[in-house]
């Protein structure tokens, strides 16, 4: 890996030659004649999960501004888009040509300022712009007002379940969906918890995996009430979580499986009080 210590100039050809073996590289990965057993027997849908990872990571390695972390991070995203276009030529229904083709010229589209004759005066302006084109393009009036549900469904599809519940409980409070008082909210959150407990009493996991999902929803609109951000709630403890365990591992002169329940209990309790210090 390169050290991103000095400013890199770009070299079109030179980016493009990378690109190119990239996308040899991953041919030749799926080609049946030598290729990968693992890569061969990927499908669209098995690889859904490493498309999801590997934008986390990228996440986070954006957070933390290591260059290097970033750019190889961008490599693994960049993986998974090139495996999918092949898998997808290899099925005979698109090609990476199609893929890039179709951005560059959505990007066209939604920049008549820069490619076109539009004048804009403001980011609002870009703004306003690119949601009436984009609505234009998926064949809805801009000027019509549309269903709430229409909107909340894309929280679904372009966010992760909790964040997803976070917007679809603001945006329905905007228009009145909402409690009277946050007592209110803990009244539903009682009711919800006696449902999944309920619903744990029986062997329907549908139905109980249902309840535990209404019991989530009543917590992330406890959160918003208070104001606090469930994501960010949640990736703190799983942080905690981690650093705990880490010095609980220093602490321990044996493997954690080989103590017993209660012996696990004073070694967490010892790394909390060392973490709070």
């Amino acid at each position: 890996m390169p050290s991103f210590s000095e400013k890199v100039e770009p070299n079109s050809q030179a980016i493009l030659d990378a690109l190119q073996h990239l996308i040899e590289v991953v041919t030749k990965l799926r080609s049946p004649d030598g290729g990968c057993p693992w890569d061969l027997e990927q499908t669209q849908q098995t690889l859904i999960p490493y498309i999801i990872e590997e934008a986390y990571e990228t996440v986070h390695a954006i957070k933390s501004q290591d260059q290097n972390a970033i750019a190889e991070e961008l490599g693994d995203l960049l993986l998974q888009v090139v495996l999918q276009a092949q898998v997808a030529q290899d099925s005979g229904y698109f090609s990476l040509k199609e893929v890039a083709q179709g951005i560059a010229e959505k990007l066209i589209r939604r920049h008549p300022h820069v490619f076109g004759e539009i004048e804009v005066d403001s980011v609002e302006t870009v703004r306003e712009n690119w949601e009436k084109i984009k609505a234009t393009e998926k064949g809805i009036d801009p000027e019509e007002k549309q269903l709430l549900s229409t909107k909340l469904t894309r929280y679904t599809q372009s966010l992760p379940p909790l964040m997803a519940g976070s917007k679809i409980s603001k945006k329905a409070a905007t228009v009145g969906f909402e409690w009277e008082n946050i007592e209110g909210v803990w009244e539903k959150f009682e009711e919800e918890l006696a449902e999944f407990k309920e619903a744990l009493q029986r062997s329907d996991k549908e139905h109980q995996e249902s309840e535990l999902g209404d019991l989530f929803f009543t917590l992330i609109n406890l959160a918003r009430w208070y104001q606090l951000n469930p994501s960010d709630a949640l990736d703190g403890t799983n942080q905690r979580f981690i650093q705990r365990l880490s010095l609980m591992e220093n602490f321990a002169d044996k493997p954690l499986e080989d103590y017993t329940l209660a012996e696990l209990e004073i070694l967490w309790k010892k790394a909390k009080s060392k973490l709070n210090h």
